[in-house]
């Protein structure tokens, strides 16, 4: 026994390690000893070491190192959303334009009626644009009607720069009828002149407030009108005042003469509007309605029983409802 303990020492048998008498497990099995432990045990801190090393070594290189595991795939990273450049909420309201903006002859015969306004009104039975955004709480505060009755493309500069200075969230403009309702056809506002003030207006407000929003209605179907109310008597005999001569004079002419003048009129009037579009098309905060107010059939009860010509009370809820829903729309119109 004694000769086969130190054969077992020297040599070992298998399934024995070295360690001697005091290296013996219960289950007959060989423990090293702690002296021998500390040899057995130094490669294996080698090796952590060394692959330690490795890691680094290959995290730094990023090529030419591969190791037998696969690594982790890493978690894909998220893609940031860009922030829409038009907000559907604007907090403030500013309204430039003409005498449809100032409701003028909404409410009393050759008057404006800013309360009315389809912009910026308060009068509840219209409801406003800055009325369905901001409130009735908010809406006297932080609305403002700069509109001008019988303002043509040509005031639009100013009115822009006045806008500016008031730091709105967004800024509400229908223009052109009056250039297009003069005395004569002749004397229509020529198409390169309406795009350089419509041009020069944006540049305007941009320079004073870059983020603001503006809105672009579309200037309404002179023509459409025509047609609605040249059978009433009434609307003849307050057309014959002079209104829109350029469309609405002598309302019963249907000779060739009468119907080229009515014509030329209207092709004029959807030159400006094309002219909004590709203007406000370059401005990615600008927002034309598409031709919304344009081709809007506007009937008797939508027309102010003074003029059979400018919106009523009625016809203004109408321009307030069409532009509420081209502001809050995700996209703009096709």
């Amino acid at each position: 026994m004694r000769g086969r303990k130190r054969e077992g020492t020297r040599g070992g048998t298998r399934g024995e390690t070295p360690g001697g008498r005091h290296g013996e497990s219960r289950g007959g099995t060989r423990r090293p000893s702690r002296r021998n432990a500390r040899r057995v045990r130094r490669p294996f801190r080698t090796g952590i070491a060394a692959a330690g090393a490795l890691a680094l070594l290959c995290t730094g290189a990023l090529t030419g190192c591969e190791t037998g595991a696969p690594e982790p795939s890493a978690s894909p990273t998220p893609t940031p959303q860009p922030t829409p450049d038009w907000d559907r909420t604007p907090s403030s309201v500013a309204a430039v334009g003409d005498s449809i903006t100032r409701a003028f002859d909404a409410c009393t015969l050759l008057a404006d009626c800013p309360e009315a306004s389809w912009a910026t009104g308060t009068d509840a039975g219209v409801n406003s644009l800055a009325l369905r955004l901001l409130g009735p709480e908010r809406v006297a505060g932080r609305s403002w009607n700069l509109a001008r009755s019988g303002a043509r493309m040509a005031d639009l500069p100013e009115q822009m720069a006045a806008a500016g200075t008031r730091k709105p969230e967004l800024v509400t403009v229908l223009m052109g009828a009056n250039d297009a309702c003069r005395t004569t056809a002749a004397q229509m506002t020529p198409v390169a002149e309406f795009r350089a003030d419509f041009e020069a207006s944006l540049a305007n407000l941009r320079s004073s407030a870059p983020k603001a929003q503006v809105y672009v209605s579309s200037v309404p179907d002179l023509k459409r009108l025509w047609a609605r109310g040249k059978d009433s008597p009434t609307s003849r005999r307050v057309w014959s005042l002079g209104i829109c001569a350029s469309m609405l004079a002598d309302p019963l002419d249907l000779t060739a003469s009468a119907e080229r003048r009515r014509t030329t009129v209207r092709d004029r009037v959807v030159a400006y509007n094309e002219v909004l579009a590709e203007v406000c098309a370059r401005d990615r905060r600008c927002r034309y309605d598409g031709g919304a107010v344009f081709g809007f059939p506007f009937d008797g009860r939508q027309l102010s029983p003074w003029d059979w010509f400018h919106p009523s009370k009625a016809g203004q809820a109408r321009l307030a409802e069409l532009a509420h829903r081209q502001v809050t729309a995700a996209e703009p119109p096709a």
